[in-house]
């Protein structure tokens, strides 16, 4: 009889300080693992709008389950540290953002000593970013997409070179398209993904509309379609912006609440990774193989 994922035991260790100098809060990071197996390839998460290193729980448990280590910052948007829009800092935090993915990246070894046992069953060589809205723009420059200026021209290249593989849930789209409200207080939500190399999983869904942009939900695709190869494409047919309730369980800003769409892009994520990173060369085959029903689809170049 197989085991079902959530029966895997794992282990949760929060907070771990991470040295990021300048910066006006502590970073902090929350790791979870599982408690049994070597080699374990290694998962940072950066989360969306408002969140912090004690959500997107359905998400970070199951793929602790699948056998990765998960390490989750809490950025300086986290709505606990109180930075709102009008705030004078809320302008740069998207490179402190970025920055916040660096420092864990290169204190890596620091942040796994902290948890009991573990530093000596993680494969250094298979890192991979993943995060979800602002923080799948946050991850997307780690993979190498830029953001453009005013004028259009690339910004800095922000990509770091632990990571060889990562996946973008409900990533924003190009900046030509944005509302009024995203020109005033998110300039930096333009995205250019043709320097974004590495291989990169897209999830989106099909009924996301963001106020954000005057586009449909195809706008959340252009990480994929914009991006060179390899990319892979997976469409929730029926999912909004938080794919069923990636964040937790019924938390107030889901509008598609189901826990069955939230396991489905963890698993896609953990099949995808497992290939990308090498650890399993036919996870990702299998499971797209299982895409049957047309609730949702896999596309790939």
């Amino acid at each position: 009889m197989s085991v079902h994922p959530l029966d895997q035991r794992i282990v949760a260790v929060r907070p771990i300080a991470v040295p990021a100098p300048g910066r006006s809060v502590e970073l902090r990071v929350k790791v979870t693992a599982p408690l049994s197996g070597r080699d374990l390839p290694v998962i940072v998460f950066s989360h969306g709008n408002a969140w912090s290193l004690d959500g997107y729980g359905p998400l970070v448990d199951r793929w602790a389950a699948a056998g990765f280590v998960v390490v989750q910052p809490t950025h300086l948007d986290s709505r606990r540290n109180g930075i709102g829009w009008e705030d004078p800092r809320f302008a740069g935090i998207w490179r402190v953002r970025i920055a916040d993915l660096h420092a864990v990246l290169d204190h890596l070894d620091g942040i796994l000593r902290q948890v009991d046992g573990l530093e000596d069953r993680v494969d250094r060589g298979r890192v991979a970013v993943v995060g979800h809205s602002w923080g799948a723009q946050t991850a997307g420059t780690v993979l190498g997409a830029r953001v453009l200026d005013a004028d259009g021209v690339p910004g800095e290249d922000f990509s770091h070179p632990a990571v060889t593989a990562g996946a973008l849930i409900a990533a924003t789209g190009t900046g030509d398209t944005l509302t009024p409200f995203a020109v005033e207080h998110l300039p930096f939500m333009r995205p250019d993904y043709s320097t974004m190399t590495a291989p990169t999983l897209v999830v989106a869904g099909g009924k996301d509309r963001s106020r954000l942009s005057t586009r449909g939900p195809d706008w959340f695709t252009d990480a994929y379609h914009l991006a060179p190869s390899p990319k892979s494409l997976l469409v929730v047919a029926e999912g909004e912006h938080t794919l069923g309730g990636v964040a937790g369980e019924a938390v107030a800003e889901t509008t598609d609440e189901d826990p069955a769409r939230v396991a489905l892009v963890a698993d896609a994520i953990s099949a995808y990774l497992l290939d990308a990173l090498k650890v399993d060369g036919t996870a990702w085959t299998a499971f797209a193989a299982t895409a049957t029903d047309g609730t949702w689809s896999v596309s790939g170049k």
